[in-house]
């Protein structure tokens, strides 16, 4: 197949798979919404953060807020949760984060947390597979390889989830990454795809 067939059989891919997915999980973002609408730990149902995508560019990627409120200004304002959270590969394991809420840790430990980048997948900033969006800081970490690193689309599902995810840290994340941005193609997309699910059932470095 061609680069542009790809691209185009990709994000014939994205479109259609996110508007399913996004149909079939509805019942879920319904009773997700309910916990923050009529629950203990009220206020927004999602959480949007600023992510760096393709060719640089800004966007904000959607979850499931499974923190409190003001849970990154309180982050920034505690030095020693920083430095550890930096230090941890710019996240922290749900047990060690005081911010993360008992909901919270149930949404991410099933990953039920990354279902509405489904919205993210369906409007182009994200592809299903792909390398995971960082933040701006963690660029860094991919030194000159940046540019390639940012030369495809950003996934919801990747290379470094499907090999064990949280349990695998700079540099060889990194490394991880920039495999797939040389070996990208449609089958290794479906392979990848097979592999991170099989690696969400067994709970295999969730955070």
């Amino acid at each position: 197949m061609t680069h542009s067939g790809y691209i185009f059989a990709k994000r014939f891919l994205d479109i259609s798979v996110s508007l399913f997915a996004l149909i079939v999980f509805s019942p879920i973002f319904l009773v997700i919404s309910s916990f923050y609408l009529f629950g203990e730990n009220r206020g927004p149902v999602f959480y949007k953060q600023r992510r760096i995508g393709m060719n640089h560019r800004e966007f904000g990627i959607y979850k499931f807020r499974s923190m409190v409120v003001g849970a990154e200004e309180k982050l920034y304002a505690n030095k020693e949760l920083y430095a550890k959270f930096v230090e941890n590969g710019y996240k922290l394991p749900t047990e060690e984060d005081p911010r993360i809420t008992k909901f919270g840790a149930f949404i991410r430990r099933t990953s039920i947390d990354e279902l509405p980048q489904f919205i993210n997948i369906l409007i182009g900033d994200m592809s299903i597979v792909g390398p995971r969006p960082v933040v701006e800081k963690e660029l860094i970490e991919y030194g000159d390889r940046v540019d390639k690193f940012l030369s495809v689309k950003p996934g919801a599902m990747g290379l470094w989830q499907a090999s064990g995810r949280s349990e695998i840290q700079y540099p060889e994340r990194a490394d991880l990454e920039i495999s797939y941005v040389d070996h990208a193609d449609l089958w290794f997309d479906f392979k990848i795809l097979f592999m991170t699910v099989l690696a969400i059932f067994k709970g295999d470095g969730a955070m």
